[in-house]
């Protein structure tokens, strides 16, 4: 069976991109219902300092997927481009050169973090008191840093093709197991042995390392059109032109996921000087927070693929209404969150807080002060997955450095003197609106149509700044994968 082709580039738009966000929305969820369970295991049985424990070991790994994400996120745009032209044999030259290139970078990461993990934790100021059950817990995050690469490569692959129902239904196997391996290994269970924070930590390793198998197995048995045999293995053979695209494209793109991890290392770092009860609330709070950023983050990843099909099949007038259709989608599903959030904000922070904890009165407070932000950061997620569709990765970068470093970390830091840890929770809305006009300004005034992913092979016509229905194409001929090809798109 050579696999389903998935194709965005026909049909209605709003219903098109529902449909296709819907699973990546599926999958987010169950990602954020397993840390949250797993945070209840942990916070409940294990007391504030495991979940304290847990807030700063996940920050650090947050900060590593976001070092190799960009990768992953500029093959996936690369591939959509690909099926968009429907040109399946650079997709699989893509696929091959990002997947040496991904996960052998993945491995270094996991090697060289391993060693530093006690380090990383005490520059974040991790209290002293939590830092032995973080450094537990990080130790064996590091090992299984490779496996959750991985995954989440095949995975992206995959949703630049068009697929998003096979990420989910593998991703709900590996939620599966890590919830039910988390509680064995946690108290020792039957035959297991009792691990405290570090069997949390290994349930997750042990979940995605059969999950990926699991996944690997299933695209050679249904011998997926995208699943390179042992016969075409010189496609691992890194090709110059991607190779280079990967890294011009791809860093840029990390960098943002990097930018966004060390502004949260920089808040808990903040919020970690007020006690352990605040980075408790703190990290209690995280855990609905991220239930609110799911829709927003959905749409824009799925926005990001549909519009990069829709680029490769020179379908400008789709990838507008795309973006319209997916700020519309954002507004009206994550605001659907917030209002309940808000309104039973003390009930749902009472499952990962006890009820008389003072942490918890700490998190009803910061709550609803934060929550409102990501219905302003649910456009900048959308507006910027459409723009690097095209290959334009800087100016996004640019406006999120801005609002995070320009604004979220200096007003929090400054203003703690005057209001204290309230400067903290009113950064995060206040640039979040910085982030929406400045991601609304460069799409409706950028050159963002001109960008392209790979060099072209021919010169191309300007285009003009309202959205044509059939513009010249961004994405360049590009070498076969036995050529050596050395060239280099623009920004």
């Amino acid at each position: 069976m050579a696999g389903t082709r998935h194709d965005l580039t026909q049909g209605a738009i709003a219903p098109t991109l529902f449909r296709f966000a819907l699973p990546i929305l599926g999958g987010n969820v169950l990602q954020s219902l397993n840390g949250s369970v797993n945070a209840v295991w942990v916070g409940r049985f294990l007391g504030e300092q495991a979940l304290t424990a847990t807030a700063n070991a996940n920050n650090v790994m947050f900060l590593l997927l976001g070092a190799v994400f960009g990768i992953g996120m500029a093959a996936s745009i690369l591939v959509a481009q690909a099926i968009g032209r429907d040109d399946l044999d650079r997709a699989r030259c893509v696929i091959g050169t990002s997947a040496t290139f991904f996960i052998g970078l993945s491995i270094v990461i996991a090697a060289f973090g391993l060693p530093f993990s006690r380090h990383l934790l005490a520059w974040m100021d991790t209290p002293a008191a939590a830092l032995p059950f973080a450094e537990a817990y990080l130790r064996i995050i590091f090992l299984a840093l490779p496996f959750l690469y991985a995954f989440t490569f095949i995975t992206a692959i995959l949703r630049g093709s068009g697929d998003t129902r096979t990420p989910f239904l593998f991703l709900l196997l590996t939620v599966v197991l890590d919830i039910g391996f988390n509680p064995v290994l946690l108290f020792g269970l039957g035959p297991f042995p009792r691990m405290g924070i570090a069997g949390a930590a290994t349930a997750t390793l042990i979940a995605n390392a059969v999950s990926l198998a699991a996944l690997l197995l299933w695209l050679r048995h249904r011998k997926h059109r995208l699943w390179i045999t042992r016969h075409e293995r010189h496609l691992y053979r890194p090709n110059l032109a991607v190779l280079k695209s990967l890294i011009v494209k791809g860093i840029p793109i990390g960098l943002q996921m990097m930018l966004i991890s060390f502004a949260m290392l920089a808040m808990i770092t903040m919020v970690n000087k007020h006690g352990v009860d605040t980075t408790a609330a703190y990290g209690a709070s995280l855990q609905l927070w991220t239930y609110v950023q799911m829709p927003a983050m959905a749409i824009g990843a799925a926005c990001s693929s549909m519009a990069a099909q829709n680029v490769g099949a020179q379908r400008w007038d789709r990838v507008h209404s795309t973006a319209k259709a997916g700020v519309l989608f954002n507004f009206l599903m994550t605001g659907a969150l917030i209002v309940p959030l808000i309104l039973f904000d003390r009930t749902t922070l009472s499952l990962f807080l006890p009820d008389a904890s003072p942490a918890l009165a700490i998190a009803v407070h910061l709550t609803p002060i934060v929550v409102t932000s990501f219905l302003f950061f649910g456009v900048t997620f959308v507006l910027s997955g459409v723009v690097r569709a095209t290959g334009a990765v800087i100016p996004p970068l640019i406006i999120l450095g801005i609002a995070l470093w320009g604004v979220r970390v200096p007003f929090a830091s400054l203003l703690q003197a005057r209001i204290g840890a309230d400067a903290i929770w009113w950064s995060f809305p206040v640039s979040a609106v910085v982030a929406m006009l400045g991601s609304a300004a460069y799409y409706m005034l950028g050159g963002w149509r001109k960008a392209r992913m790979l060099p072209a092979a021919h010169t191309e016509v300007a285009v003009p700044a309202e959205v044509p229905a059939q513009a010249p194409s961004p994405v360049a001929d590009v070498a076969s994968c036995d050529e050596r090809a050395t060239g280099v798109g623009g920004p």
